[in-house]
């Protein structure tokens, strides 16, 4: 049975979340912006069109958002995250096979649905996805996850689609291709449309038609599996289990320089906290901790940055063991005298929890330090972010990172529930 593959990707997924609960957005240029508010992360198709681009820093274009009334919103990464689940949760209803690709996108196996009319079956997929989530997704159809790409792209930006395309029913499939530029295609970076395009190899089609032996050369096995793809040959199948981590980080700007070992000792302590939750989340444990801090590159003053690895005594997913370690390393790297902008945490070395080796002479009890973070999970779940946190992670947070434009968390949070008027 030849695979059929669909892309469902939603349309300006974080402005599009901000809108399903302020109806009064819609048809309003939105942008949404990273931690401390700094740079655009995602816009409305209206604020696309009054040429805002994506990662310009917001005091740049203030007077572009005033002069036009853009409505901002700083990152809600809790609301994003559940409406994200929501979305897959609705496309498991239309297939047994479903690879979750990023946060707003997923492919789907539709081989077993060449009975049906496929761009029907797309317009259920998205009209369902739209009634029961208030989002709007776009559908793109084709015989490997490259073309389905393709088809998205069509799908999202050709407005006689209505939101659906079926490369499958396409009827002159090369001239769409060449109008596809290369450096749209799945997989193509900045660097390789250079060498494409200094070879003469400007679009999907030329690409597609490309010499075997040329393409190995330059772009190896990967770059030919890519071709192939585009020929409509399947050579990459549905993830459905995500490959193990290798890596989890909790890296952020602080809202405010940090000039003080206390200062940092708390950031870097909320940061363990928050990496080491995710850890537990994936059911994995870390045997490698990694500290950096940096002064700000762009201000003038002294600079200062620095990275300290440290090897865990033994394999642990435990906040306490990691925020001693994260301390130990911080108080190693820190200096006096300078102004700092960021710090982050990184854990690698990542095991199985259920595999991590014991240390013979580990003198802590493992297994009340497993029920502990089970009930400091288990309680931040019910009643928020925070509720329950180490006390080295400080109470006033004047570093923290500034969201000073944040929607409420509509979906997670009791107290922030839409209030309805008639």
């Amino acid at each position: 049975m030849p695979p059929i593959f669909a892309l469902v990707d939603c349309n300006n997924f974080y402005a599009s979340c901000e809108r399903v609960f302020n109806p009064r957005l819609e048809g309003k240029p939105i942008v949404v912006l990273s931690n401390n508010d700094g740079c655009v992360v995602a816009r409305s198709n209206e604020a696309k069109a009054l040429g805002i681009a994506m990662g310009v820093p917001e005091f740049q274009i203030r007077p572009v958002l005033r002069a036009h009334q853009v409505q901002v919103f700083s990152s809600n990464y809790m609301l994003y995250g559940d409406m994200s689940q929501r979305v897959m949760e609705t496309l498991e209803q239309f297939c047994p096979d479903l690879e979750i690709y990023s946060i707003d996108e997923a492919f789907l196996s539709l081989s077993g649905f060449t009975s049906r009319n496929l761009t029907e079956y797309g317009r259920t997929i998205r009209s369902t996805v739209k009634r029961w989530t208030g989002l709007p997704v776009s559908v793109g159809i084709a015989e490997t996850k490259t073309l389905a790409k393709i088809a998205n792209r069509v799908a999202k930006r050709t407005p006689d689609t209505n939101g659906v395309f079926d490369l499958l029913a396409c009827p002159d499939r090369d001239a769409l291709l060449g109008r596809v530029p290369v450096e749209d295609v799945w997989g193509i970076g900045r660097n390789l449309t250079r060498l494409l395009n200094q070879h003469g190899i400007m679009t999907a089609l030329q690409l597609r038609e490309a010499d075997d032996q040329w393409i190995r050369k330059h772009l190896g096995i990967v770059g030919l599996r890519l071709v192939m793809e585009l020929r409509g040959i399947s050579c990459l199948d549905l993830e459905e289990c995500p490959a193990p981590k290798q890596s989890l980080t909790c890296s952020r700007a602080f809202g405010q320089l940090i000039s003080t070992l206390a200062d940092m000792e708390e950031a870097v302590s909320s940061y363990t906290s928050r990496v080491a939750e995710k850890l537990r989340r994936e059911r994995l444990a870390a045997t490698v901790l990694t500290v950096c801090l940096t002064t700000n590159e762009f201000k003038e003053g002294p600079q200062y940055s620095n990275v300290l690895t440290l090897k865990l005594a033994v394999a642990t997913d435990s906040t306490s063991d990691l925020i001693r370690s994260a301390l130990q390393g911080i108080r190693t790297i820190y200096r006096e005298g300078y102004r700092y902008k960021k710090a982050g945490v990184i854990l690698t070395g990542l095991v199985p929890a259920s595999q991590a080796q014991a240390d013979l002479f580990d003198y802590q009890d493992r297994g009340k330090s497993k029920r502990l973070m089970s009930a400091l999970d288990a309680i931040n779940t019910r009643w928020g972010a925070d509720t329950l946190h180490y006390a080295s992670s400080g109470i006033g947070k004047a570093w923290k990172t500034q969201f000073q434009h944040r929607s409420p968390a509509y979906t997670t949070d009791w107290g922030a529930l839409p209030i309805v008027t008639a």
